[in-house]
């Protein structure tokens, strides 16, 4: 199963995530299958790429919880019904 995922990158101290496609059963650091954007948690900066991130939900991928959190504040899931209604 696909998931969509934060995978950790920057510095110590200092990280910052990028929001990818992975398989479920990969470790946190492994070979994703798509970048989609990032997430800076110490400014609350995100960057989607919100075609990627659709059609990897039309193709049943899950979104983790914490990825979830981070697409309802970025206000994605509007996006989400205008697309489908």
């Amino acid at each position: 199963m696909v998931k969509l995922r934060l995978k950790r990158c920057g510095r110590k101290q200092r990280a910052v995530y990028r929001i990818v496609a992975i398989d479920g059963r990969s470790r946190r650091e492994g070979k994703d299958l798509c970048k989609m954007g990032f997430y800076d948690p110490i400014t609350s900066q995100t960057y989607l790429n919100i075609p990627a991130i659709l059609y990897f939900l039309d193709k049943g991928a899950q979104p983790t919880a914490t990825l979830f959190d981070i697409l309802k504040r970025a206000g994605f899931f509007d996006e989400f019904r205008k697309k489908f209604n």
